[in-house]
């Protein structure tokens, strides 16, 4: 036979109802340190984050202006050189050739550093349109070339890390069009052709008739 266990008293209950007590107490102490601590640091953190993002984006200023500065430093330099053919009155074909080398040169160099930094340009010439990079701004009709071909580039277009930041403007070749005014233009002749037939036998009469009156007189 199992032995019945010994029935608590009322104090042994008080004791454990208020050991229980000290114990929540003291969790809700543990839990209320840590949730100031945790309110602390995101206060911080919303103080930090402000400055942070302000030096980063100072920063990355700093490193593409510090880029920029050898294409500005070359250009410096080839203007200067352009100054002094310019006061030698050397402006023969192999000097002008230089100046123009060096400011290819130039162009060449800052694409590279827009390369550097995520920039790329967007081909045009020769590309079928695509809305979402080219931007249409003339239609012309060519027949020995493609429908909807870009065949002329105003203004080249630029993405930033695969997006769009400026699209290309151009001119699409547009056949459709061409064939439709075509149309058009010969429908409009063919009208204008019919009048003067018509009204040909009518003139013809009208001269033949003064021509008799004329007689009878």
């Amino acid at each position: 036979m199992k032995k019945k266990k010994p029935e608590k008293s009322g104090i042994d209950e008080l004791r454990e109802l208020q050991q229980q007590l000290s114990n929540l107490q003291k969790e809700k102490d543990e839990i209320f340190e840590k949730l100031q601590r945790v309110s602390a640091d995101y206060a911080n953190y919303q103080k930090r984050i402000p400055k942070q993002i302000s030096d980063t984006i100072a920063y990355e200023k700093e490193t593409v202006i510090k880029s920029l500065l050898p294409a500005l430093d070359n250009f410096e330099h080839t203007l200067q050189s352009f100054n002094l053919i310019q006061d030698k009155n050397a402006n023969s074909v192999e000097d002008v050739n230089v100046f123009v080398e060096g400011v290819r040169i130039i162009y060449n160099q800052m694409l590279d550093i827009l390369k550097s930094h995520g920039v790329e340009q967007i081909k045009a010439m020769g590309e079928m349109f695509d809305p979402a990079l080219h931007e249409a701004m003339m239609q012309k009709a060519e027949p020995d070339r493609e429908e909807n071909v870009v065949l002329e580039e105003f203004q080249k277009g630029y993405k930033l890390n695969g997006r769009v930041i400026r699209p290309s403007k151009v001119i699409v070749n547009k056949l459709t069009a061409e064939i439709e005014a075509q149309k058009t233009e010969v429908g409009r002749t063919e009208e204008v052709g019919q009048e003067p037939d018509e009204q040909k036998p009518q003139e013809e009469n009208i001269n033949l008739q003064k021509q008799q009156d004329e007689v009878d007189l």
